[in-house]
């Protein structure tokens, strides 16, 4: 499993973004923990949750602390192929189409 501390760098989310595509990519177990611990409102934010959420569909993950405000997920990839078909996502929130892009675009071209 690897693990990555959220806290490096600038502490926000493009971290948890980045670490999150590249474990669904490879289908290797993530803990990510100190999720945007330097940002004034720390843990996963709704936009953030989304992402997760939405790359644990593709492959299949078991996900562990996915609930806003949570510093810290265990994501369990159980396939690297994404399965044919449709998905939707409704973020619920004004979260940047962009960013959201950035964590699931890596994994939806490799489909």
């Amino acid at each position: 499993m690897i693990e990555v501390d959220g806290s490096f760098g600038e502490g926000g989310g493009q971290l948890l973004r980045y670490s999150v595509a590249l474990a669904a990519l490879m289908g290797t177990p993530i803990r990510v923990y100190n999720i945007r611990a330097k940002r004034d409102n720390p843990g996963l934010r709704p936009q953030h949750l989304s992402a997760v959420k939405y790359i644990a569909e593709l492959v299949g993950a078991e996900v562990e602390g996915l609930r806003v405000g949570s510093a810290e997920i265990v994501m369990k990839p159980r396939r690297r192929r994404i399965p044919a078909g449709t998905y939707t996502v409704d973020i619920g929130t004004a979260g940047s189409v962009t960013l959201f892009l950035q964590a699931t675009l890596p994994v939806l071209i490799n489909a």
